[in-house]
């Protein structure tokens, strides 16, 4: 199987402009006479025409559509979306260590990463791979593997330092192939790395795909956890299970005296979970080997199984799963 381009690629993220580009017409439907009484006008009204009725026979259609309907991705049997309402909180370095959690813990279990921040992707850095993604036979894009997970994102398909200066239209319909157009195998879990905020790529995913649930990532900080109420508030919104919060960055200890300072805060996470009634996952410090061995690209949960800061990943893993069990049974 051939490695495959940038430019060889670059079909899959086409949009069909031509109706897009073209004027339309409405028509008003009436025209304004002159009465013959001084200063007064009468308004004559045309019968609608075949055209006319067409138009808003399509109108009709579209509007009893409502919202698309959600169709599963292919061998996955759960997807878990990590979302935070802002950045810089360490929603990636999560998604990626909560992903090899899952693994570590269950090693039966298959898990897989779709990176949908499409503007900002950090999976490839995170996971150490580069590289254009191989293409099936039926033209789906192979991931790329490493750790065991099979990754897919934006990431791969430009260069490491190009911009993505796209509009909202060509994103959805870079987020649409990234959903469909991918050989994901057999999944238990895939895990999306969602983009900050509550925007179209949120809504696109919620809409289009089932999701088991989601998990909101924030650092106790007041200025944060407004923005991750905005993020459970919009998920509970469309109807997808919020299954808890992620308190990064809780705690820094000292490494040479091991006293512990709260930069970001005490337990703000804590009382915005039992303000939208739903559980804390768990508890990740602010540790320097976490921030080392993600720009290596080894996530701590590999690199240092054995550390404290890789086992609380991991019991955020094993909450997640519970959470699940939970609210499928």
């Amino acid at each position: 199987m051939a490695q495959c381009s940038y430019s060889k690629l670059s079909h899959f993220f086409k949009l069909t402009t031509a109706n897009l580009n073209k004027p339309t017409l409405l028509r008003t439907g009436r025209d304004i006479h002159h009465a013959p009484q001084r200063g007064k006008y009468f308004i004559r009204f045309h019968k609608t025409s075949g055209p006319e009725r067409a138009l808003q026979e399509r109108q009709k259609q579209h509007m009893a559509r409502g919202l698309p309907k959600q169709k599963p991705i292919a061998g996955v049997k759960q997807v878990i979306v990590v979302a935070s309402g802002k950045g810089g909180v360490g929603k990636s370095t999560t998604a990626v260590n909560l992903a090899l959690g899952l693994t570590a813990n269950d090693p039966s279990k298959t898990v897989g990463i779709l990176d949908a921040d499409v503007y900002g992707p950090s999976v490839p850095k995170l996971m150490n791979l580069k590289g254009n993604p191989e293409l099936t036979d039926n033209n789906l894009m192979r991931p790329l593997m490493n750790f065991g997970i099979p990754c897919m994102s934006m990431g791969f398909l430009v260069e490491d330092v190009a911009p993505i200066v796209w509009r909202g239209l060509m994103v959805m319909s870079a987020i649409e192939k990234l959903l469909r157009q991918v050989d994901w195998g057999l999944l238990d879990y895939l895990v999306i790395d969602m983009p900050p905020g509550t925007g179209d790529v949120q809504l696109s995913i919620t809409q289009n795909i089932p999701i088991a649930g989601a998990v909101i990532v924030s650092t106790p900080q007041d200025i944060a956890l407004l923005d991750a109420r905005r993020g459970a508030e919009m998920f509970k919104k469309v109807n997808v299970p919020v299954l808890g919060i992620v308190q990064n960055m809780s705690v820094f200890q000292c490494p040479k005296c091991n006293h512990q300072t709260h930069i970001f805060g005490a337990d703000g996470a804590r009382a915005l979970a039992d303000t939208l009634g739903v559980q804390v996952l768990g508890d990740i410090p602010l540790h320097l080997s976490i921030r080392e061995m993600s720009d290596r690209g080894q996530p701590v949960v590999v690199s240092s199984p054995d550390s404290p800061e890789a086992e609380a990943y991991r019991k955020v893993a094993t909450a997640v799963v519970q959470r699940l069990q939970e609210l499928s049974g």
